[in-house]
């Protein structure tokens, strides 16, 4: 049976009141991706607090720190194999059994680098560790030796199944961080998108699924996904449905004076239940505003009855 980890990139905007974000975090997912690792190589202190904040069976990807896919580009550097090291550390102080390397958009996948890879990799004693490899920016599709030195080195391809996005060979273990299809992260996926993940996600004979959200609201999305797993059917996101369930969302920021262009812009990616059965993005209604300035919630929904009512003369 295959093992599906579900979870986001990160803990620290997970908060109940009362209860540390990591604690409570792992309560509601049994999966996480360490994100601060990229920016900054954590102390052993910090790293082993994280691992005593949460269940036996929870469990942590780390992400490499980017001095060595962004300054050393795995040149056999004594910097390069030192951050390694340290990454190495972290992962088993974690029992982490994936560390994630992700490539800048300038380090192409060539033959040249992918000797460099497996040159600094194979001389590292990784004590068990996985690789999930994330060529950013990588259009073209992974060239033979590329990929022929990622299966040597039991590396796994990591991908954006949101992004329709699938890896090159076949792993026992697939794992994907997810963005979406908005602009950076803003993005909040339909059911229809989440199921057609799910699918992608489940093709093939794989050990271990782990999927890491990154969308705007990470942790609802994963959340619905994993209630998507366990019932096969999907939550309502807002209390209400249609032009209410619009409402309910523009109260959470919506700034005023806006344009329906604006609006669009602004609102138009986040879900509304439309039918207790279907989302949709708000967009979908907001496009039926008229063109002209709004200076209140009042005023939309008043527009939005007004629209509803002329469709049915």
């Amino acid at each position: 049976m295959t093992r599906y980890l579900i979870g986001a990139g990160g803990w620290a905007y997970f908060q109940v009141p009362g209860e540390r974000s990591l604690a409570a975090y792992s309560k509601a997912f049994n999966f996480v991706e360490v994100n601060s690792t990229f920016y900054e190589i954590s102390s052993l202190r910090l790293v082993k607090s994280w691992r005593s904040s949460v269940p036996q069976n929870f469990e942590f990807a780390v992400r490499c720190n980017k001095a060595l896919t962004h300054q050393h580009k795995f040149q056999a550097t004594s910097e390069a194999y030192e951050t390694l090291r340290h990454m190495i550390i972290i992962c088993k102080n974690l029992k982490a059994n994936i560390l994630h390397l992700q490539t800048p958009s300038t380090f192409r996948a060539t033959k040249a680098n992918a000797d460099l890879m497996r040159n600094f990799l194979s001389s590292t004693d990784l004590k068990g560790v996985r690789i999930a490899l994330e060529m950013r920016g990588a259009k073209q599709p992974l060239n033979s030796t590329l990929i022929r030195t990622m299966q040597d080195l039991s590396m796994i391809h990591c991908v954006d199944l949101s992004k329709d996005e699938e890896p090159a060979y076949e792993s026992d273990i697939m794992y994907s961080r997810l963005f979406g299809r908005g602009s950076h992260n803003i993005y909040q996926p339909t059911d229809e998108d989440l199921v057609r993940i799910d699918r992608r996600a489940s093709k093939g004979d794989h050990k271990t699924v782990a999927v890491s959200f990154h969308f705007v609201r990470m942790y609802k999305d994963a959340a619905r996904y994993k209630t998507y797993r366990q019932t096969g059917k999907f939550p309502m996101i807002t209390e209400s449905t249609g032009q209410r369930s619009l409402i309910e969302v523009l109260q959470e920021d919506a700034e005023f004076p806006s344009s329906r262009k604006e609006l669009i812009l602004h609102q138009g990616w986040k879900l509304i239940d439309l039918t207790e059965d279907k989302r949709v993005h708000a967009s979908y209604l907001l496009q039926k505003l008229p063109e002209r300035t709004y200076r209140s919630i009042n005023e939309i929904a008043q527009s939005l009855n007004f629209t509803k009512t002329a469709r049915n003369l």
